[in-house]
C-alpha cells in the first residue's frame, strides 16, 4: 500500500473521533454551594458593615469579591423559626414552626416540608450539616430525615438542656443566669458521640465544625456539593479557643467574631487547595440580630432599632455577603429587598432543581446576584413573630408596624460578662409608617403624611392575614402547615 496513502487513512482515523469529541457541547457542572449561618450576629458586627475593635479581613474580602447585601432579612427574629425560614423558602408560621424550640418540646419540622437538600439532591448532590441545627431533636426530625447524606453539630441552642437541676421544664430565664452550663450533646449523624460538659468544652465548638467542614469539602471535590455551616456562636453563652482568646479589643465577643471569620478563611482556602473555588457559591449570613440585653457579651445592630426577638430593623435585618466567582461582579452593593426565604428559590434556579411541591414564599433573586439594576425580585416582605402575630409589614423602603406587644430593650440597663439585663417582654409598640430610605432606625412615625401608602400597606396585609393568619387580629389564615409532631 502507498505509504502517502496509509498516512493519510491513518490520519483520518485519528482525526475524527477527536473532532467529534471537540464538537461536542461541553458538559456545565453545577456548582457547589456553601451556606455559612451564624447565630445572634448583629447587623454591625463584621468590619465591613462597620463593626469596631477587631477585624473580619476574610469575610471583608469575600465582599470585596462579591457582593454585599445591606436590606436582607432574615426569615424571624428567633432561632429556630429562622432556620425553618431558610432551609424551606417559606415564613416559618406557613409551615408551623415558631419561637425556639426547647429540649422538652414535642415539634419540630415536619418530614414533610421539602428543604434546601432535599431541592439540590434532586440534582446528585451530596449534602452536609455542620452545627446547630434547632428544628426538632427528636430523631424524626434531625438533618439526616431533612435530605441531608451527614450530619456534626447539637440538636438545639448551646444555652439550652433538657430540665433543670430540679427536674422542671427549662426556661430561657433560668439557663442564662446558671454558672453551671448545660451538658450539651455533640450528634454524629443519629447518634451523641460526646457531650459539653462546661463552658472550656465549648472553645472547641467552632474547631470541631470547621474541621468537619473542610473534611467534606475534600471528600467530595468530585461531585457538587451543598454544605449547612450553622455556626453555635456568637450566641451566648460565649466560648472560644486558645487560638483567639484575648486577641481582640472588644473582649470575649469580638474574639468569637475573629474566630468565626478565621472559620470563613478555612473554607476559602480548602475550595482553592481542591481546585474548587471557581465553581462554589458562598453565602454568608444570620439568623437574627443581636440578643442587646447580654451587653458586652451581645453583638450590634448596626444602629438599627431593637434586636434580637423583636421584628424592627434590628431584630431582622443581619448581614449577606454571596461570593461567585466570574458570576457576581467584584465588590457589589446590594440595596435592594431580599431574604433568607429567598436563597431555596435562587438555589433551585441556579441548579434548575424543581421548586418543592408546596407553596413557599421565597422569589429568586439570582437578578441581583448577576448584578441586574432593574431586576426588583422581591416587593413586599412580612414581618411575623410570637406563635402568628403579623408586627409589620414592608413594601419597598415603606415598612407599616402595627400595634402590637412586643420585646423592647430600649430604658433598660443591659447586662455583663454572660448574665442578661431585664428587657420588657410585652410594651404596647404603638402603629407607625417608617420610610427606610431615610429613616432605617425606625424613629420618625410619618403616616399622617403619607395615607395613601399606609392604606396600600394595610390591604398589603388583609392578603396576608388571610393566607398566612394573624394572632393580633385572632385569624387562622387558609394555608398554613402543621409542623411535624411525637407522641
Amino acid at each position: 500500500m502507498n505509504t502517502l496513502f496509509k498516512q493519510s487513512l491513518l490520519s483520518g482515523l485519528v482525526t475524527f473521533p477527536l473532532a467529534a469529541i471537540c464538537n461536542e457541547a461541553p458538559k456545565t457542572k453545577n456548582p457547589n454551594i456553601i451556606l455559612i449561618f451564624c447565630d445572634d450576629l448583629g447587623y454591625g458586627d463584621l468590619s465591613c458593615y462597620g463593626a469596631t475593635q477587631y477585624k473580619t479581613p476574610n469575610l471583608d474580602r469575600m465582599a470585596s469579591q462579591g457582593v454585599r447585601f445591606t436590606s436582607f432579612l432574615s426569615a424571624q427574629a428567633v432561632c429556630s423559626a429562622s432556620r425553618a425560614g431558610i432551609l424551606t423558602g417559606c415564613y416559618p408560621n406557613r409551615v408551623g414552626i415558631s419561637g425556639a424550640l426547647f429540649p422538652d418540646s414535642k415539634i419540630g419540622l415536619n418530614p414533610s416540608e421539602e428543604t434546601i437538600a432535599e431541592v439540590l439532591k434532586k440534582r446528585n448532590y451530596k449534602t452536609a450539616a455542620i452545627g446547630k441545627w434547632h428544628l426538632g431533636h427528636f430523631r424524626d426530625f434531625l438533618p439526616l430525615q431533612q435530605g441531608f447524606d451527614e450530619y456534626l453539630g447539637i440538636p438545639y441552642s448551646n444555652d439550652m438542656w433538657p430540665v433543670n437541676f430540679d427536674g422542671t421544664p427549662a426556661k430561657p430565664e433560668s439557663n442564662v443566669r446558671k454558672r453551671d452550663y448545660p451538658v450539651l450533646p455533640l450528634i454524629d449523624g443519629n447518634e451523641k458521640i460526646r457531650e459539653f460538659n462546661t463552658l472550656e468544652d465549648q472553645a472547641e465548638i467552632t474547631t470541631i465544625y470547621t474541621e468537619r467542614a473542610v473534611k467534606f469539602i475534600g471528600q467530595n471535590k468530585k461531585n457538587p456539593f451543598f454544605l449547612y455551616l450553622a455556626h453555635s456562636m456568637p450566641h451566648v453563652p460565649l466560648a472560644v479557643s486558645e487560638k483567639f482568646k484575648g486577641k481582640s479589643e472588644q473582649g470575649i465577643y469580638g474574639d468569637v467574631i475573629m474566630e468565626i471569620d478565621w472559620s470563613v478563611g478555612e473554607i476559602m482556602k480548602a475550595l482553592e487547595k481542591n481546585g474548587l473555588d471557581k465553581n462554589t457559591l458562598v453565602i454568608f449570613t444570620s439568623d437574627n440580630g443581636p440578643w442587646l440585653n447580654f451587653g458586652n457579651h451581645a453583638g450590634s445592630n448596626g444602629g438599627l432599632r431593637e434586636g434580637k426577638g423583636a421584628s424592627f430593623e434590628g431584630g431582622q435585618r443581619v448581614p449577606c455577603i454571596m461570593k461567585w466567582p466570574e458570576k457576581i461582579q467584584e465588590g457589589t452593593i446590594c440595596n435592594k429587598l431580599s431574604s433568607t426565604i429567598d436563597i431555596l428559590p435562587t438555589l433551585a434556579e441556579i441548579t434548575k432543581s424543581p421548586l418543592p411541591e408546596k407553596k413557599i414564599d421565597g422569589v429568586n433573586i439570582l437578578p441581583l446576584l448577576l448584578g441586574d439594576e432593574n431586576a426588583i425580585p422581591r416587593e413586599s416582605f412580612l414581618y411575623y413573630y410570637r406563635k402568628n402575630s403579623l408586627e409589620a409589614v414592608r413594601k419597598g423602603d415603606w415598612k407599616l408596624v402595627f400595634a402590637h406587644p412586643g420585646r423592647t430593650y430600649i430604658g433598660f440597663k443591659p447586662g455583663a460578662d454572660g448574665f442578661p439585663g431585664a428587657t420588657n417582654e410585652n410594651f404596647a409598640h404603638e402603629e407607625g409608617l417608617y420610610d427606610l430610605r431615610r429613616d432605617v432606625g425606625e424613629r420618625f412615625d410619618v403616616k399622617e403624611f403619607y395615607p395613601e401608602v399606609v392604606a396600600e400597606l394595610k390591604k398589603l396585609a388583609d392578603e396576608a392575614r388571610q393566607d398566612l393568619g394573624d394572632d393580633i387580629q385572632k385569624m387562622e389564615g387558609k394555608n398554613r402547615r402543621q409542623p411535624g409532631r411525637v407522641e
